[in-house]
């Protein structure tokens, strides 16, 4: 329960505390009796620590690392256990939204191709379908990618990108456009996610503009700049520091089991 989102189990909050945690438990009946200070005690010894790290991060989706292995396979250029190809392009693509300037401001979205350190930038009124397919149509329709082969579109769960029918829509609208998902609560899997973070640091922190359109005149040179001297980014996570996350919590758990056995022996 603590390694779930609270809204994930019909629960108003954005995320968990101890005494929350707690109260849950008691109501769910999972203990007739549960402090808080004994969550807080049990999740400090324990390889989850919800407390200390977004949730959304901890790994819930079954097909993690089917899904996993196809993207960091394409940030080492291999697709289906074959070379991606001098006329084949990866793209990582996702929408920033809620840019803050005093008051709401329009969303940002990007795609970044991962092995030539390009940005392609645009901001939009809503987010949804439309925006999105917007960002793909500018990047799709100039070169190198309109010729491509295939142009790997690696995107999350978003509402505007998920399922088969917006892959279709991708396919049908480019058909050398191939969507690739990362799994469910790993968008950190997402290149363009370091981008965003570079975009909050250096162009929207501090948070002082007089008006949105501001916000996007800077973001737009902030582009360019980038582009100008950008080099793809170091991916150092690996397929062998995946497994190593898949199997932290179960090697936590069983080196518990020995302790909590050893203690009880003496």
């Amino acid at each position: 329960m603590a390694c779930q989102l609270p809204a994930e189990t019909g629960v108003p909050l954005s995320r968990w505390s101890c005494p929350e945690l707690a109260r849950e438990a008691v109501e769910r009946s999972i203990a007739p009796f549960l402090s808080a200070s004994t969550v807080r005690r049990r999740l400090t010894r324990d390889a989850l620590k919800p407390r200390q790290h977004r949730s959304w991060i901890f790994i819930t989706d079954s097909g993690f690392r089917a899904k996993a292995e196809r993207v960091l396979n394409l940030y080492a250029d291999t697709w289906n256990g074959t070379p991606v190809g001098a006329d084949e392009y990866v793209i990582s693509a996702d929408e920033k939204t809620s840019i803050q300037a005093r008051c709401r401001c329009h969303p940002i979205l990007a795609a970044y191709d991962v092995h030539r350190a390009r940005v392609f930038g645009r901001t939009e009124a809503p987010t949804g379908i439309d925006p999105f397919m917007n960002l793909v149509t500018q990047v799709m329709s100039e070169e190198p990618y309109a010729s491509a082969k295939r142009v790997f579109w690696i995107v999350d769960n978003g509402s505007s990108h998920r399922g088969k029918k917006a892959a279709d829509r991708l396919a049908e609208a480019h058909p050398n456009a191939v969507t690739v998902r990362t799994p469910v609560h790993a968008s950190w899997l997402n290149q363009v996610e370091i981008y965003f973070s570079v975009v909050q640091r250096k162009v929207v922190s501090p948070n002082d503009f007089p008006d949105p359109a501001q916000v996007g005149d800077r973001l737009r040179a902030f582009e360019d700049r980038y582009n100008a001297t950008a080099q793809p980014f170091q991916w150092r996570f690996t397929i062998s520091d995946l497994d190593d996350l898949l199997a932290r919590p179960d090697r936590h758990t069983t080196d518990h089991h020995q302790e909590s056995s050893a203690a009880l022996a003496e």
